[in-house]
């Protein structure tokens, strides 16, 4: 048999099969879909949602841990049929500002270093999504997912006041000056913790980085705080140096604006004068966070 007819019989043989693909005609989603599919993935990976079991134990156990300093003073509110709840509404994250500091070391490296070290994210999108899109997503995740750990206890605290039947203009007016400052506290921590998390890929390096940044500098300046106060009771030394931690930031905000008592030595917190500086501070470390995440993520090549 010759090439030419061995060339005709297989052009012959030659079949076109139908295995079933068809033209997609639905609507097209863009870009605000993707980005909010991936606002959604990172907020429940934050708490071990769609992830593993033991994904869930530590987030789960800090959440547990937030609320439940809550429940008892509700409990306790109720029981002797207190005038007034045991803790400010304002006071209460300050308070429990070290379990905020865990929550975040343990949260913020799983949202972007994975993404950054294998260049990959958990989600396939038929169309690419901008670099902004990408920061977006997973600043409003972070700062979501903390803002749910730092409101629920508050929600606690102010059912359970109108459960006792205290004052209910009195405990609005508190619960809402405390949901305005966990709001701040979640956007500057996320911030904070994102950036760290993101400078740093490995992520025992950024567990590490964000509670030297989150807890210890709080301890730092709360431990020169107190020696400035017992050597002469400086009370500007004092205010002045509330600005080199997260947590003093927010604990001056609140105390200047939103009518809440300072925990700096003798409860005396910056003036309305200094607090403008606190306030301002916040704001630029909230943005600056955010142009620092997008130029992080320029530079890898996203």
């Amino acid at each position: 048999m010759t090439a030419e007819s061995t060339r005709a019989r297989d052009a012959g043989a030659t079949q076109i099969h139908n295995i079933g693909y068809r033209t997609y005609d639905g609507p097209r989603l863009g870009r605000a879909y993707a980005t909010r599919s991936l606002y959604s993935q990172s907020l429940r990976g934050a708490y071990g949602l769609g992830r593993s079991a033991k994904s869930k134990v530590l987030p789960m156990i800090l959440f547990g841990v937030m609320c439940a300093p809550a429940l008892i003073m509700v409990a306790v509110a109720i029981t002797t049929k207190a005038d007034e709840l045991p803790v400010d509404y304002t006071r209460y994250a300050v308070l429990l500002q070290a379990v905020i500091g865990l929550y975040l070391a343990a949260q913020a490296p799983q949202t972007v270093s994975r993404d950054l070290r294998f260049k990959t994210v958990p989600l396939y999108f038929s169309r690419p999504i901008e670099r902004v899109d990408y920061v977006r997503a997973k600043f409003a995740a972070m700062a979501s997912a903390l803002f749910v750990l730092t409101a629920t206890p508050l929600i606690v605290l102010y059912v359970g006041a109108l459960l006792a039947k205290l004052d209910f203009a009195e405990q609005t007016k508190g619960f809402a000056q405390g949901l305005v400052s966990v709001a701040l506290l979640s956007l500057l921590f996320s911030g904070i913790a994102l950036v760290i998390s993101a400078v740093t890929p490995r992520r025992g390096f950024g567990i590490a980085a964000v509670i030297a940044v989150l807890t210890i500098s709080y301890g730092a300046v709360s431990t020169v705080q107190a020696i400035a106060d017992e050597q002469g009771g400086n009370e500007t030394a004092i205010q002045w140096l509330g600005l080199f931690s997260p947590i003093t930031l927010i604990d001056g905000v609140q105390t200047a604006f939103l009518g809440a008592t300072s925990s700096f030595p003798g409860n005396e917190g910056p003036s309305a004068g200094v607090g403008v500086v606190y306030l301002l501070l916040v704001l630029a470390l909230v943005a600056g966070s955010y142009a620092a995440l997008m130029r992080r993520y320029r530079k890898a090549g996203l």
